[in-house]
């Protein structure tokens, strides 16, 4: 008689869920509070009827223009979102194999290489909106197609999914800060914004794939076509708003102009140089983990219930994004130079321990967590240097340049690791969390070399 050994599915607590969730709204709701002993600001912060302002010196232009784009980036957000989950189930459903995933991943790397570099340069020259129309364009295409066909080419979503990720990084951030100079808001509200961005972000992620899940289960019977079909739904909602409630001024420089000043920018100008390299470290290193953060829960045969982590880590980045204001404009007061160097520093020792030391899976989810905690602040804090030193009119092309040493690294590493089997995953993250300590030294250098004397975050 046989004996039958029945595992058991880990699972996080639902205390880590209210107590992520709880964290966040408290640190958003405390800090007004807490603000305005130190200085008499004008706070922006969300709320269950939407965006409010603290003080009466906020125009109601400016709540329109946040509230707008905050409504129209959480559902790219949510377009992003539902991809890149819903195409990992896909792979599953369709029996994919492992070998076919990886030659999907690479060339979905080598797209961003090749062609996603040259997209924020484009969208200086052409304008953020349209290259925000294209991502949309991009999302619309591939859903359509899987609807169509009812199955799913590898090549052509790979490609194009990596070009709308590409397009994503920059081009809504470009356009936000364009329009919102030209509107002639004061620049504090900018910041709050950056940090609104991570939090609504982060959550819309959370709503894909509770959508995703939910869309899957609802049209179990006919495949798995639902999610495409939203996909669909939103990439012209999207579509149509852009298009009725967004201007842009085009380029005024020749393109000539541009390339000389972009060269200058980028190439030339240390800080943006400094700026730029720790960009791709961060993109790098956010990269590997999604790749590796599966294989390392599930190692040595652990039964895991991956859909149910992937919340708790949006919701550690929600959290992180909701200390920015604490940091920079509470009372804390930290310089945003020493609170990158922190954050870079404290994510890169996450990263190390989970590459060479063996943990419980307990464990793994609060590094996890703390990793996304950093990163939460990591993105709105860099958007701020973006704005302090890169003109708006070269800040796409300086991010899309930013992440090509990037992409050609996470191309290497793909090809090592996944295709020749040559590194093994603890050095892939080994190699990510020294990306981090080297970005946090481009930091300090940042910091040295930084010749304007530091202001309140609202001063700036």
């Amino acid at each position: 008689m046989g004996v039958v050994i029945e595992s058991e599915v880990w699972e996080p607590k639902p205390q880590l869920y209210l107590f992520l969730f709880f964290s966040s709204f408290l640190s958003i709701f405390l800090f007004p509070y807490f603000s305005s002993k130190n200085n008499k600001t004008s706070l922006v912060y969300p709320d269950l009827g939407g965006i409010v302002s603290t003080t009466s010196s906020q125009s109601s232009s400016f709540l329109r223009f946040q509230r707008s784009f905050l409504f129209i980036y959480s559902l790219a957000s949510l377009n992003e979102g539902i991809q890149s989950v819903f195409g990992e189930f896909e792979y599953a459903y369709y029996g994919i194999s492992r070998e076919h995933v990886l030659v999907y991943l690479c060339v979905g790397s080598a797209s961003a290489l090749l062609f996603g570099t040259f997209a924020g340069m484009l969208s200086d020259v052409i304008g953020p909106k349209k290259i925000c129309i294209t991502f949309c364009f991009l999302h619309l295409f591939v859903g359509i197609w899987k609807n169509v066909t009812m199955h799913i080419s590898g090549w052509i979503a790979s490609i194009c999914m990596a070009l709308a990720s590409s397009a994503f990084s920059f081009c809504f951030e470009t356009w936000m800060v364009t329009e919102h100079e030209k509107l002639g808001h004061r620049q504090d509200m900018l910041s709050d914004t950056f940090w609104l961005m991570a939090f609504f972000e982060s959550a819309s992620l959370i709503g894909s794939q509770v959508l995703g899940n939910s869309l899957i289960g609802a049209g179990a019977w006919k495949g798995i076509g639902f999610p495409s079909i939203a996909v669909v739904i939103l990439s012209v909602l999207i579509i149509i708003y852009i298009g009725r409630n967004w201007k842009e001024t085009p380029l005024t420089g020749g393109v000539k102009d541009y390339v000389i000043a972009l060269n200058a920018c980028v190439f030339h100008d240390k800080k943006v140089c400094l700026l730029a390299c720790a960009q791709a470290c961060l993109h790098f290193s956010s990269t590997v983990f999604w790749i590796l953060w599966a294989p390392t829960l599930v190692a040595d045969g652990r039964e895991v219930h991956l859909g149910l982590i992937y919340p708790c880590l949006m919701g550690a980045r929600m959290l992180g994004s909701t200390a920015v204001p604490w940091f920079h404009s509470g009372f804390l007061q930290v310089q945003i130079e020493d609170c990158m160097i922190f954050a870079f520093s404290a994510a890169g020792l996450v990263l190390s321990i989970i590459a060479y030391d063996y943990q419980e899976i307990g464990t793994l989810l609060t590094l996890f967590c703390f990793f996304h905690v950093c990163v939460g602040i990591i993105l709105p804090s860099l958007a701020r240097l973006r704005t302090m030193y890169v003109p708006n009119e070269l800040r796409g092309g300086m991010i899309s340049l930013s992440l090509a040493p990037a992409n050609a690294a996470i191309l290497f590493v793909l090809v090592q690791g996944g295709y020749l089997r040559s590194m093994d995953n603890s050095t892939i993250m080994a190699f990510a969390a020294f990306a981090l300590f080297a970005a946090a030294g481009f930091m300090h250098l940042l910091k040295q070399r930084g010749n304007l004397p530091h202001q309140n975050w609202h001063e700036l």
